[in-house]
């Protein structure tokens, strides 16, 4: 009698996920404040002013700015988590499938990096550059 196989590589994946989720999260801090702040820097205030018209509800992002930093923040806090405890999860002894799981692993950790650079971005031109402009 044999038992089915482990399915070793659903760690990786909900890892992976979680941080392409971050990724989107962290995508909306920059679409609140920084695409805004690039546009009118760069003299392209009526592509802002058409982008606004097409799209009424950055108005409402840009509004709601904290609430949209808070909860990209928890997403990320919880993506660090998997990621961190992800860190070390067996892969499969199959060599395709271990390299799949190492691909993975090394993919996710440059999605959970990007998405925490755009966090950043995000926040300084949220917070920080209006606050150095006063």
């Amino acid at each position: 009698m044999t038992d089915a196989p482990e399915d070793l590589t659903q760690p990786m994946a909900t890892g992976f996920w979680a941080s392409v989720l971050s990724l989107f999260a962290s995508s909306s801090t920059l679409i609140c404040c920084a695409l805004p702040a690039l546009l009118v820097a760069l003299g392209a205030g009526a592509v802002l002013s058409s982008l606004v018209a097409v799209f009424p509800q950055l108005v409402w992002v840009s509004e709601h700015k904290e609430v949209v930093f808070v909860l990209a923040g928890l997403m990320l806090s919880a993506s660090g988590v998997l990621q961190w405890r992800n860190r070390n999860a067996p892969c499969p002894i199959d060599p395709a499938l271990r390299d799949a799981c190492l691909r993975t692993r090394t993919w996710s950790a440059r999605v959970y990096g990007v998405s925490v650079l755009l966090y950043l971005v995000g926040g300084w031109f949220a917070f920080v550059a209006p606050w150095l402009a006063e």
